[in-house]
C-alpha cells in the first residue's frame, strides 16, 4: 500500500521507459502542431494585411516626390506580388509538412474542372482526408477578411456613386 501510494509518473516511467517515450513524442509532435498552426495563422493574416502595408511602405520609399508617380506604383506592385508568392510558397510548405507530421497521405490536389467525369466526387475526397487544423486557420482569415471588406464597403467606405450622378 505505501509504494502503491508513492506511485507517481515517476516510478511509472522505471517501470515503462517505452511509455515516457511515447508521452514526450506526443508531447513534441503536439507542440509542432501547435507551432505549424500559429505560423500559419500568423502568415494568413499577414497576406491580407502585412504584405500590402509593406509593399505600400517600400513603394513610398523608393519615391523621391510627394505625388503619386508611375514608378512608386510598379515598385508596389511588384514588391506585392513578391510578397504574397513567398507567403503562398511559405503556407504551402507549412501544408505539406503539417499533412506529413499528421500522417496524411499525399493526394492529387487538381482543379474540379481538371479532373475526369470518371473521377471520384471531390465531397467523397474530402471525406476520407478531411479538413486540417491548418485549413480550418486559412478558411477562417478568408472569412474574417471577406467580413471585414463587407462590412468597411456597407458602413465606412461611403457612397460609391460618383458626386455627378447622384440625384
Amino acid at each position: 500500500m505505501v509504494g502503491s501510494a508513492n506511485a507517481g509518473p515517476d516510478a511509472r516511467q522505471r517501470h515503462h521507459p517505452e511509455a515516457s517515450k511515447d508521452s514526450d513524442r506526443t508531447r513534441h509532435v503536439t507542440a509542432r502542431r501547435l507551432a505549424m498552426v500559429a505560423a500559419t495563422a500568423f502568415l494568413t493574416i499577414n497576406i491580407w494585411t502585412g504584405a500590402p502595408l509593406a509593399a505600400l511602405w517600400i513603394g513610398s520609399q523608393a519615391s523621391n516626390q510627394r505625388v503619386l508617380s508611375m514608378g512608386a506604383v510598379a515598385v508596389v506592385l511588384l514588391v506585392l506580388a513578391v510578397l504574397v508568392v513567398l507567403i503562398a510558397l511559405a503556407l504551402t510548405w507549412l501544408s505539406n509538412s503539417y499533412d506529413e507530421l499528421i500522417g496524411r497521405p499525399p493526394g492529387e490536389h487538381r482543379a474540379t474542372w481538371l479532373r475526369s467525369m470518371r473521377a471520384e466526387e471531390r465531397t467523397h475526397v474530402a471525406s476520407k482526408v478531411g479538413v486540417t487544423a491548418l485549413e480550418r486557420v486559412v478558411m477562417a482569415s478568408v472569412y474574417i477578411a471577406v467580413l471585414a471588406l463587407i462590412v468597411w464597403l456597407a458602413f465606412f467606405a461611403g457612397s460609391m456613386v460618383p458626386s455627378g450622378l447622384r440625384g
